[in-house]
């Protein structure tokens, strides 16, 4: 037999407990929802970041690691108390991307999408050599 809570009801935690029933769990984590495409000459990465202006966001790439920094300004007045936050405001993540062209890293951000466009390094084409015998 089941009981119920003797919490006391309050209205702040109403949606709390439908969280965990209605959310998947991947949700749950502060991350940038990504699709990695991969073409022939190139990655392409789709990151969604909704709310945030091109301003807010930071790019850099080291160690073979592509790093997204997205942080926004919350401008709340005096006589406003904010009583659940789940939008990011401050958010980063970084993707392994391995040997690409650096200095051919692309980026563009629209209606809420950073597209970013990772080159491929081209493998050395070997040209035949005649050897001469001696």
């Amino acid at each position: 037999m089941r009981t119920l809570s003797t919490r006391t009801w309050n209205p702040l935690n109403l949606f709390d407990s439908f969280d965990s029933l209605f959310t998947p769990c991947y949700e749950k984590f502060d991350f940038m929802k990504t699709d990695i495409i991969e073409r022939e000459n190139e990655y392409l990465l789709e990151v969604e970041l909704p709310g945030y202006d091109k301003a807010d966001l930071h790019l850099e790439f080291e160690d073979k690691y592509l790093t997204i920094k997205a942080e926004r300004k919350v401008v709340t007045n005096d006589n406003e108390k904010v009583i659940r936050r789940e939008r990011n405001v401050n958010t980063a993540r970084s993707y392994y991307i391995g040997e690409i062209d650096e200095q051919g890293i692309k980026a563009k951000f629209e209606n809420g999408v950073l597209s970013v466009t990772l080159p491929k390094i081209q493998p050395k084409k070997v040209e035949k050599l005649g050897i001469e015998i001696e």
